[in-house]
């Protein structure tokens, strides 16, 4: 934009070069108006130059198509006026506001985001999650930016609302920190890290993630320099944005600011005057003509006059608490208005007559003494200085310089209050003599400065005195005197007049502004501070004279004129008498404006040319604008315009730059923008009323084509309409007009209709809550559209069912959309398969399942969206909700609307569902773990709806489990082997195995189906527990049919605690049942094994080649296990009586008895088998002699082994071997302790009792021989597996060591003796042993 204070030649440059082309005749482009202006009709004599040049009957579409063509071009060219006109009456506005300043307290504006900013967020996201950064991350963080990901940046909602320009990045931030707030919450407590230091951690982060590699400084500074320019704007820069709204070219606004002088403000100031002293003249003429625009009330036209003298005596007030100049210290005097006879009685005309002590001036002087020229007499080392005053004031006195070299460049600041000051220069010499009192003058000079004097220095001829030899003695000073503020113009005028000025004189005027709407032509003589003679212009006219017959001298002409009262004015020159003119018109505030004569006459014969050239630049401004059409617009009288439809025009225009530029304003103009429109209306005389009836309009036409706008900008105008319509005067306008009704009544109910459709798609007008806070102030309009007047609150039950009805569509409408969204997904799914035609015809129950259950998290998502986002909308920032309670029952129907509408699908396709087809338990299990954490929801209607559908299931699918558990225990312990099931699993194939969660599967199969019942179950295996349910149960030693059992009695109690009953009642009743039947499983259980264990033991040999089988440790093992289960399975939680527990605890530990008893007495058997063979070597019996005897007489020629030692060493093997393999296989430590305690006491008693019963005879040596091997091996062997010493130092055991010490004694006397077997402990039998 080229400087309005740029070189006369340099913007001359420019604007012909850009007129130029913009005038060349090209097809298309637009016409100037000067070219319209020079003949009538502008484009009809063009028009009929082309068709005479085409052949004879041209073709009616071409004729139709020339004519459409020339309509559209004359639209243009009328559209085109229309906008310059418009921008002149802008540029007014900006170029002297005195109504509005640019607001600074407005909330500010975020950038938007782009769809292509969304697009690069998208990538950059994704980036990170495929690990492309170097933003080092927890897998919390990950997953969190990996739903963000997914539900808010890949959705349609977000791009939709990024096209209408309602996002910015800090609703991006804001979304991604609410997104993430629960899930910190949710985080585990870790010592010294806080959750805000999560929080704080995270959101750093995702700023890094967003910024990408981008530099922050770089985003920093253009953020600053955007909130700069969105805070407030120079004047250079509202030119700039008006030239974009209206589409005014460069030149063109160089050329209009030029001829409207916007740089000068006292031309603005007067331009102001005469506008609203038009105003003030069209109001009388409305009064006077009666042409009224109608009102709702006839009373109105009175007030309606009153108004309009009202608003503008308003703007004068306003107009006269201006400064002269903006920026100057100097404030006007306040003085009545008495310029207008319309609205000043003319009995007050003395009161606001000016006297000569109301004009008050003061001036600044700078006296600046450079140096004397001429001064030859003295000697050259004389001092010489200078003094300065002006008359009236101190006196100041320069440095001392040499004759030789008398300069100085001193200056003197003064001040006074006389239009024609006296400065008086004196030069001295200092006196020589030792009697002089005073210093010898020089020489003098005297000068009347005026502020139109020239401002450097240039050399004064000095008077010098008597003593003075040098008579061409001569100083160079310079004198600037400053314009006040108030003073207007000044210089020398002949003038007459009839009341003041009554001889032709030439004169020394001041143009003296005394306040905004008081300006006085004053006289003044030299040294004088009051004038003279003054003429209050008030009611004068000034226009440019021929010259006055008989008045000699003054060449250049001009008057003012009053009713009775002529004065005339002369200057010596035409540039002179036009800024006089100006002056004068500005001052005057009449509405003709004066034309300088189109040739300057010529009053002289050096006149001519010269004279030409004398004008001012503002005149040459006005000359180029005339030439190029300019004109028109310039002088156009603003108070014979249409306002309204002017300021209709470029609100609008400016609304569209406003949602087109690259802040997310949701229809509020910036800070500018909101200046210059409200300067506009008080300075133009627009209603309030209009104003914001034409932008709720222009809003409501955007928000309906898509653009979000903020419902509080809605609201705010929409009040003060409703205010107005009412009679509440928010502007201070008590009329009322019949068009301003019926335009507010039906934007009313447009308003009514897109609020409604809002709160209907809520969703997808605030995505993820954003705008924020925009649903409740969507509520609160709605609220206030409904009120029938601006006193009388509508009733909530009223709002209330308004909003009712929209959430009801509201739910059909979101349902309708996830459930399309649904069948996309399905539709896309089909073409991934290999023959997408045919999966798509073939809807099988299983998939329908499928497809309810991904429409069922649909919903969840959409209902935990609804209320983290919208749930909320009525509730404040303190968290008060007082205005909208109801809000939340109504979200609380809406949702079960929303449920209800998917219950239809879902019950159709359960419906579908084979009886015994479980399948869809997952269904419930996923509803109801969302339902019953909802507050709201949990036993809502479709909460028990599913309850109702779900009960009769659950407690068919209990039954057929217990049948099927029942059956498959008598059916598995027949057929049981008690092979341990790790060794089975170890001998199975290697199969690829599911993979599965560490959770239970969510439904247990039944086995073999149940007689009696009519569904055709699955054939299951007895052994149905793979490795991989590892996880789940981690016992591996038991049996096929127990571990299968426990297996399923403890998958089907998890199922039913994961059901998660939300019906107390009915959920105590399913873990008493499910209690009850796992005690009854158990019991039987047991009871098998008890008895298979039995049998085994009684089938099994009684020598010492008995070995403990690994099926006897998996029968234990089963009872460990039983025992385990049970305390899980049959106990009654929350304190209540375990009854089921303890029952069969006590069947367990009576059965464990049982078995350690039977196992006992067989160890017990084989010991007495044991006994039986070495009974044989009784003293007295005739075996033991033969078998002595044959002994001893081999014994001479062959070596013979020790009788009786394998028989010893069998059966400490067998005892070994029975410790090693019960402690390896049985898993419970306390049974094999209570074992071996048993063993131990009763087999060390039948040793006892079998030497009690020998007690008169003496053992054969073979006896005590192996005795005295089973008894030290015993004691010690049972000793290493942890058999308390209390229990091996029995009394039993202490009789049979003390028997068998002494019949040790007792043989070592006998021929052989015992031959190193003893009682005595001895490191040689450790090393046998080992």
């Amino acid at each position: 934009m080229l400087d309005p204070s740029s070189s006369e030649e340099e913007s001359d440059g420019i604007v012909e070069e850009e007129s130029k082309e913009a005038m060349a005749p090209q097809a298309g482009s637009r016409i100037s108006p000067s070219r319209t202006s020079e003949s009538s009709g502008g484009l009809a004599p063009s028009s009929s130059s082309r068709s005479s040049a085409r052949p004879t009957s041209p073709s009616p579409s071409a004729a139709s198509e020339e004519k459409e063509d020339l309509e559209k071009m004359q639209r243009e060219e009328e559209d085109r006026k229309k906008k310059l006109q418009l921008y002149v009456f802008v540029m007014r506005c900006v170029a002297y506001p005195f109504n509005a300043k640019q607001p600074t307290d407005m909330a500010r504006r975020q950038q938007k985001i782009t769809k292509q900013q969304l697009q690069q967020t998208k990538d950059r996201f994704q980036a990170f999650l495929n690990g492309d950064t170097q933003i080092v991350a927890d897998e919390a963080f990950i997953n969190a930016v990996q739903s963000f990901n997914e539900v808010f940046l890949k959705s349609d909602r977000v791009a939709k609302m990024v096209q209408s320009g309602g996002f910015s990045a800090n609703d991006f931030r804001e979304v991604f920190k609410r997104h993430i707030e629960k899930r910190v919450r949710s985080l585990p407590e870790i010592d010294g890290l806080s959750k805000e230091t999560v929080l704080s951690s995270w959101m750093a982060k995702f700023d890094t993630i967003y910024r990408g590699d981008e530099d922050p400084r770089k985003a920093q500074q253009r953020m600053t320099a955007s909130a700069a320019s969105e805070l407030i704007l120079s004047k250079d820069q509202l030119y700039e944005m008006f030239q974009n709204i209206l589409g005014i070219k460069k030149f063109e606004h160089q050329l209009l600011y030029q001829a409207c002088q916007l740089d000068n403000l006292d031309e603005q100031a007067a331009q102001i005057r005469r506008e609203l002293d038009g105003r003030l003249q069209m109001a009388d003429q409305i009064a006077r003509g009666g042409k009224f625009p109608k009102f709702v009330s006839k009373e109105m036209e009175a007030m309606f006059i009153e108004e309009l003298k009202s608003s503008v005596n308003q703007l004068m007030a306003n107009l006269e608490s201006m400064p002269v100049s903006k920026g100057g210290e100097f404030k006007l005097q306040k003085l009545k208005r008495g310029h207008n006879t319309s609205i000043i009685d003319m009995g007050q005309e003395d009161e606001n007559t000016l006297s000569k002590s109301d004009v008050v001036l003061s001036f600044t002087l700078e006296v600046v003494i450079m140096e004397v020229v001429g001064l030859k007499s003295l000697a050259p080392n004389r001092i010489v200085y200078c003094t300065m005053e002006v008359e009236g004031g101190e006196k100041l006195q320069t440095d001392q310089a040499e004759a030789s070299k008398p300069t100085w460049g001193t200056q003197g600041d003064f001040t006074t209050t006389h239009p024609l000051p006296g400065v008086k220069v004196k030069l001295f010499t200092e006196s020589t003599g030792v009697l002089a009192l005073e210093d010898k003058e020089l020489g003098r000079v005297v000068l009347h400065p005026t502020p139109n004097s020239p401002k450097q220095s240039e050399l004064h001829k000095m008077t010098v005195t008597k003593a003075c030899p040098d008579q061409d003695l001569r100083i160079k000073l310079a004198i600037r005197m400053d314009k006040p503020q108030n003073m207007k113009h000044c210089g020398y005028l002949w003038a007459f007049g009839k009341n003041v000025w009554k001889r032709w004189k030439k004169r020394f005027f001041v143009l003296v502004q005394v306040s905004q709407y008081t300006f006085a032509m004053c006289s003044y003589r030299e040294k004088k501070s009051e004038p003279q003679e003054l003429l209050q212009l008030d009611g004068y006219t000034v226009d440019y004279s021929d010259p006055q017959p008989g008045l000699d001298g003054g060449r250049a002409f001009f008057n003012a004129v009053k009713e009775g009262d002529t004065v005339i004015f002369a200057s010596d020159d035409e540039q002179d008498r036009i800024l006089w003119v100006q002056a004068m018109y500005r001052a005057t505030g009449q509405s003709h404006k004066p034309v300088p004569p189109t040739q300057v006459q010529k009053l002289n014969s050096k006149g001519g040319a010269s004279a030409q050239m004398d004008a001012p630049i503002s005149q040459f401004y006005a000359d180029r604008a005339q030439k190029h059409g300019m004109d028109e617009f310039i002088s156009a009288n603003p108070c014979s315009f249409d306002h309204a439809s002017l300021f209709e025009m470029v609100q609008r225009l400016t609304l569209d730059h406003r949602l087109n530029d690259t802040f997310c304003c949701l229809g509020w103009f910036s800070p500018g923008q909101v200046f210059v429109l409200d300067e506009y209306c008080a300075r133009n005389g627009v209603r309030g009323c209009h104003r914001h009836l034409c932008y709720l309009r222009d809003l409501l036409e955007r928000a309906e084509s898509g653009a979000i706008i903020d419902p509080t900008l809605l609201h705010y105008s929409f009040a003060f309409c409703a205010s107005h319509v009412h009679g509440n005067r928010p502007d201070g306008l008590s009329t009322v007009k019949v068009d301003e009704k019926e335009r507010f009544e039906d934007i009313k109910e447009r308003l009514r209709v897109i609020l409604e459709n809002q709160i209907v798609n809520f969703r997808y007008c605030f995505p993820f809550g954003r705008p924020e806070g925009a649903l409740k102030a969507t509520l609160s309009l709605l609220e206030r559209v409904l009120m029938k007047d601006i006193a009388t609150p509508v009733p909530p039950e009223e709002v209330k069912g308004v909003i009712r009805k929209c959430l009801e569509q509201a739910a059909q409408l979101n349902y309708e959309r996830i459930k399309e969204y649904a069948t996309i997904e399905v539709e896309k799914g089909q073409k991934d398969q290999k023959d997408p035609e045919n999966v798509g015809r073939l809807v099988t129950p299983a998939k329908k399942l499928e497809e309810t259950i991904r429409l069922a998290e649909l919903v969840i998502e959409v209902l935990q969206q609804n209320q983290e986002h919208h749930a909320e909308a009525a509730v404040t920032s303190s968290g008060d909700q007082s205005a909208f309670a109801w809000w939340t029952d109504l979200m609380v129907e809406h949702a079960e609307n929303f449920l209800a509408l998917y219950a239809i699908d879902m019950d159709a396709a359960l419906e579908i569902q084979s009886p015994e087809s479980w399948d869809s338990f997952p269904l419930f299990q996923l509803l109801n773990d969302f339902l019953r954490t909802d507050y709201h929801l949990c036993n809502g209607k479709f909460h028990k709806h599913l309850q109702d559908l779900y009960a009769p299931l659950v407690v068919r699918y209990v039954d057929l489990m217990e049948s099927s558990i029942a059956q498959s225990i008598h059916k598995g312990f027949e057929r049981e082997s008690w092979e341990p099931v790790k060794s089975l699993t170890s001998n199975l194939p290697n199969v690829n195995l599911p993979n599965v969660n560490l959770q239970i599967p969510k439904v247990p199969n039944l086995p073999v189906p149940v007689a009696g019942l009519s569904v055709n179950l699955p054939q299951m295996p007895s052994f149905s527990t793979p490795s991989w349910m590892a996880a789940i149960y981690d016992s591996d030693n038991g049996s096929g049919t127990s571990e299968d059992l426990f297996w399923k009695l403890e998958a089907l109690q998890t199922f039913i605690r994961d059901l998660h009953w939300p019906e107390e009642e009915f959920a105590k009743h399913l873990e008493s049942r499910i209690q009850l039947m796992s005690s009854n499983m158990i019991e039987n259980c047991v009871k098998r094994t008890r008895m298979a264990f039995e049998s085994k033991l009684t089938k099994s040999s009684k020598s010492t080649d008995f070995r403990i089988s690994p099926t006897l440790c998996t029968m234990f093992n089963v009872m460990v296990d039983a025992k385990d289960q049970s305390a899980k399975l049959c106990a009654m939680e929350m304190g209540q009586e375990k009854q089921y527990h303890t029952q069969i605890d006590e069947l367990i530990e009576e059965s464990v008895k049982d078995m350690i008893q039977f196992l006992v007495a067989k160890f017990v058997v084989i010991l007495e088998s044991v006994l039986a063979k070495i009974s044989r070597y009784d003293e007295g019996t005739l075996f033991s002699s033969f078998l002595s005897f044959t002994v001893k007489a081999a014994s001479k020629y062959v070596d013979v082994p020790k009788p009786g030692m394998d028989v010893a060493d069998g059966y400490v093997t067998f005892v070994r071997h029975s410790q090693d393999i019960l402690r390896d296989k049985v898993n419970e430590e306390v049974y094999i302790e209570r074992l071996f305690d048993q063993w131990y006491t009763a087999t060390m008693n039948l040793l006892g009792t079998w030497l009690t019963e020998r007690m008169e005879q003496q053992l054969h040596v073979y006896q005590l021989k192996i005795l005295i091997r089973i008894t030290k091996k015993k004691y010690r062997d049972f000793r290493l597996q942890g058999v308390l010493d209390s229990t091996l130092n029995s009394k039993m055991y202490d009789t049979v060591r003390n028997r068998l010490t002494i019949e040790e004694a007792t043989a070592s006397v006998r021929e052989g003796g015992m031959q190193g077997i003893s009682m005595k402990d001895s490191d040689e039998e450790d090393e046998d042993d080992d």
